[in-house]
């Protein structure tokens, strides 16, 4: 199942009828109201989100959906009319898992929603990772250091995901900032530094596990920190 979220109505049908036509199961809506109603009802294989939307906008509802365990993993592409370098970088930060401008092509648009499909499922179960005072289950978007629950951004998230990955191992900056903001990334400004630092904030005594290699980038320490 896959939902399309976007008001503006002739581009819904247009999208939806694409994916039906194409055998695959679609259903519309024009605003958030109708996507959260829908969502209790059945969880969808992926979402193609709108940014400019009446009331609640696709940024907010985004960061929702990343934000619970249950959607946390869910298949997300923005449709937007917003072309900026800007409003690129917002919605991947945001955890978007891939982006088209409109106008687009229903076959290009098919085609993204394929290979994003694809990678879903191959994407095998991620281990869970006890390091000293830190659990943090990537599946079940759970982390909590000493039993105490720890609430992260997306891209707070992902940090932590890839230094448990490579725990023991220096990241260099660069590697860093490829895995994580991949080719929107700008290489001499202080994002990864701002976000290392509110990650450390957020983990509590857990923090100083991420250790700071100078000169070279960061590194996890290991299973017994």
């Amino acid at each position: 199942m896959i939902y399309c979220l976007e008001d503006d109505e002739s581009i819904r049908k247009l999208v939806v009828y694409a994916l039906r036509s194409q055998g695959a199961d679609a259903e519309g809506f024009e605003d958030g109201e109708a996507f959260w109603a829908a969502m209790k009802r059945k969880k969808p294989d992926l979402v193609l989100l709108d940014i400019m939307l009446p009331g609640e906008d696709g940024i907010s509802i985004l960061k929702k959906l990343r934000a619970s365990p249950v959607t946390a993993s869910l298949p997300v592409i923005m449709l937007t009319a917003k072309n900026s370098e800007y409003d690129r970088v917002e919605g991947l930060d945001a955890g978007a898992d891939d982006y088209i401008s409109k106008p687009f092509g229903m076959m290009e648009l098919a085609a993204r929603i394929r290979a994003l499909l694809r990678r879903a499922d191959n994407t095998p179960a991620a281990p869970e990772y006890r390091i000293g005072e830190l659990y943090f289950c990537p599946d079940r978007h759970e982390i909590r250091v000493s039993g105490e629950t720890v609430t992260l951004t997306y891209k707070e998230f992902a940090l932590l995901r890839l230094f448990c990955e490579n725990r023991g191992r220096v990241l260099t900056r660069s590697v860093i900032m490829d895995r994580i903001w991949g080719l929107e990334a700008e290489r001499e400004n202080r994002t990864l530094d701002v976000h290392i630092r509110t990650l450390r904030s957020k983990l509590g005594k857990a923090g100083s596990y991420i250790e700071t290699v100078r000169g070279i980038g960061y590194r996890m320490k290991g299973e017994n920190a």
